[in-house]
């Protein structure tokens, strides 16, 4: 297989090598999250809250985390709410197959921002660690004879110990092990039920949006290709452009730019544009159609080329010791 074919096999499969990546992370920030963060207070009540806390706090996190780096989520949020002034008229096809469409998107980055979380917590169920200490306190015991004279709340405390062998009476660590191999074991069929239900659920999700798409086969991976395609193109594009932008209100304040040739004169700003150019750089709506990105470029829309000037008499020499 040549580099080109390589490189487009790699392309045609990069959302599921992206999953692979994100799913091989996690699994590697669990095992050390687990190894230097993780510490059971091995206390009835406590156990509960820090074992679920380590379980869903951090798939919360990757959730939120993989919605908030998916740029398709604000491109979807901000072309929903900001419609034209001047709305086009659509068909109920039209609108329908925008539905759609917009359904698909949205599930596409769902399915995304869902890897981590539910990656993290198959793991951390199949690992054992966190079920065991949140729920040590509620491990079934009826059937051993030490438990049946202890009341309920000494059952919980003498439970909730069991992660931690140092406090563990001698005379109760056949009995720890025995329970936490019985915790292990919920846990560990509690991570192959998510991920078995997780499969099946992705396998059916992918059927519908097949089955409900209003795109061919073809014409939908044509649709995909187009819009990274413009993607691209666009980032590029964008970046040239805005680079030629900034560079005219550059020369305007300074009275030259970057890579300009035979440079005859510079401009001197005065205290009063130093003062206007130094702050925070804000974007200021100035009506429905223009805006300004910066306090440079504000300067530069509402100032005349005017100022003091300097004649350059020859071009300045660098001294190579110097460095740029």
């Amino acid at each position: 297989m040549s580099w080109s074919g390589l490189l487009s096999f790699l392309k045609s499969k990069e959302s599921l090598i992206f999953n692979a990546v994100v799913a091989l992370l996690t699994i590697g920030g669990q095992q050390l999250f687990s190894f230097f963060a993780f510490s059971c207070p091995c206390h009835a009540t406590k156990n509960l809250y820090y074992g679920l806390a380590f379980i869903g706090v951090p798939a919360l996190i990757l959730l939120i985390v993989g919605y908030v780096f998916n740029d398709h989520t604000w491109r979807l949020l901000t072309g929903t709410t900001h419609t034209s002034s001047a709305p086009v008229e659509q068909s109920r096809h039209s609108r329908l197959m925008k539905s759609k469409l917009l359904c698909f998107v949205f599930c596409d980055i769902t399915s995304r921002a869902l890897v981590a979380p539910i990656t993290w917590l198959a793991v951390t169920l199949l690992n054992g660690a966190y079920y065991v200490c949140a729920l040590s306190e509620f491990a079934a015991v009826d059937q051993y004879d030490f438990f049946r004279n202890v009341s309920r709340a000494e059952r919980r405390e003498i439970l909730a110990s069991f992660p931690c062998p140092q406090f563990v009476l001698p005379n109760l660590t056949r009995v720890r092990e025995g329970v936490l191999l019985d915790l292990r074991y919920q846990s560990q069929v509690s991570g192959w039920l998510l991920i078995a239900i997780v499969a099946v659920a992705v396998f059916l999700s992918l059927c519908l949006a097949k089955l409900l798409s209003p795109l061919s086969f073809l014409h939908l991976r044509y649709w995909t290709s187009y819009v990274n395609n413009e993607n691209t193109l666009f980032e590029r594009t964008a970046d040239e452009h805005s680079r030629i932008y900034a560079t005219q209100h550059i020369k305007k304040f300074f009275g030259f730019a970057p890579g300009s040739k035979n440079v005859k004169e510079i401009r001197i700003p005065s205290r009063l544009d130093w003062k206007t150019v130094s702050g925070l750089d804000l974007l200021t709506v100035i009506d429905d159609e223009h805006c300004h990105y910066s306090l440079l470029h504000s300067w530069s829309d509402e100032n005349p080329p005017a100022g003091k000037h300097i004649v350059i008499d020859e071009e300045p020499t660098y001294d190579p010791t110097i460095p740029s």
